[in-house]
């Protein structure tokens, strides 16, 4: 059940003199690359950098440093899919407090291994936030401790909110604020920020298309439950969205936008490639708006918050390729050709001549769908871009006896 309160941006000030004591801003740069292709000056607000690589740092840490002295000796308990759970146990070793951390069964190894690391203990527990925060609720009813919710809470947001804080800083002439929004704690506290200080600026949040419970509760003006969650974007994969955290952010942001995995994924691999950092899908779905944002955005001093960078390599070595795919630079195929000497070295030869990587080639002489005199080769390939890849498709078409495209 939602709770109601209100945060003002004195509450993010007060936040700040505490966070500033512990931890560093955040780095705030300029990406001349991204700026060229989107018509715009754009600046990074990278809060992968943070100890834990979030910025849930920021949120956890405020909370447990205002516990009574009564409230810190019973310890902490919080439910996260991963980053919530690396700050609070972040913030709980930081003052010496027990902590106590619920995680879905199916959260990134990479976030259970790096919350245990803290000192947390950590319970696995259904399999998604919302059966996890359900279970951390009975917990708190069996030992008493103190719930340091995610993102529903003043003080997290106010913690949030010394994002918003270090942008104006960093850059007093900002005119867009990009951000990814899951619960809507970032989000919640950096507008509060902007309204205060340059309530001339846009805000636009940005949730995936698998999980856009905010996004759509704030456009029908009511809570509304946006079904199964279905994103990789894990650090804002929220299934349903709270009413007071829809009430805050609502009147202050200016443009709402739905991103799919797709285009996330891609937008993890710009990010590598052009500003060689490293962001899991909630902190590089920010960037995944902007194709949607090119035409509004030309011209101004654009911030993409990068809020985490916490994301397994098994799953950063698909989305790689998933995103080279998109981008038209990675082909995956499977060719018939002759079953004779030499086939298959011109085949590899062809390829060599158009310039193409062969990342993988499979052949196969047993593959049922094809003749006796026949022979199948599974192929993956490197290319320069679209362009690239449709010259080696047409080449290949005249020489090969069938092409089929895998997508």
């Amino acid at each position: 059940m939602s709770r109601k309160f209100d945060v003002s941006f004195e509450d993010i000030r007060k936040a700040q003199a505490v966070l500033s004591q512990h931890i560093e801003p955040s780095p705030l740069l300029h990406n001349t690359w991204l700026s060229e292709t989107f018509g715009c000056e754009i600046y990074l607000k990278l809060e992968n950098m943070q100890p834990i690589g979030s910025f849930k740092i920021r949120g956890a840490t405020y909370r447990v440093s205002q516990l009574t002295a009564e409230e810190r000796s019973r310890g902490v308990i919080a439910a996260s899919a991963g980053n919530h759970a690396q700050g609070v146990a972040w913030g709980s070793k930081l003052l010496g407090v027990s902590a106590k951390i619920v995680m879905p069964k199916t959260a990134p190894l990479v976030k259970i291994q790096n919350t245990q690391a803290l000192g947390a203990e950590v319970i696995l527990a259904g399999e998604n936030y919302d059966e996890a925060y359900a279970h951390a609720q009975s917990l708190v009813a069996q030992e008493g401790r103190v719930y340091i919710p995610a993102f529903e809470d003043p003080m997290v947001i106010a913690g949030q909110g010394v994002t918003g804080l270090e942008i104006l800083e960093q850059l007093p002439e900002t005119d867009v604020v990009v951000s990814s929004m899951g619960g809507g704690g970032l989000m919640a506290g950096v507008s509060i920020v902007f309204e205060k200080l340059k309530p001339g600026a846009q805000l636009i949040g940005v949730q995936a298309t698998g999980a856009p419970s905010l996004v759509r509760s704030i456009r029908a003006g009511h809570v509304q439950s946006a079904g199964p969650v279905n994103t990789f974007a894990d650090g804002i994969a929220v299934g349903t969205a709270s009413e007071t955290m829809r009430d805050l952010i609502s009147a202050r942001v200016s443009r709402l936008v739905e991103v799919d995995d797709e285009t996330t994924a891609a937008a993890i691999l710009t990010l590598l490639e052009k500003a060689k950092t490293v962001a899991e899908g909630s902190g590089a779905i920010a960037l995944g708006a902007l194709e949607q944002l090119r035409n509004e955005i030309r011209g101004k001093k654009v911030v993409l918050i990068i809020s985490g960078g916490n994301i397994d390599v098994n799953v950063l070595s698909r989305i790689i390729d998933r995103g080279m795919i998109l981008k038209g630079r990675r082909l995956r195929m499977n060719v018939v050709i002759s079953d004779r000497p030499g086939s298959l070295a011109r085949l590899t030869q062809l390829l060599a001549l158009q310039g193409a990587n062969i990342l993988q080639a499979i052949h196969d002489r047993d593959e049922p769908s094809t003749r006796i005199d026949e022979t199948e080769v599974a192929l993956t390939l490197e290319t320069r871009g679209p362009e690239h890849s449709r010259t080696i498709i047409e080449e290949l078409e005249k020489k090969v006896v069938r092409l089929e495209l895998v997508h």
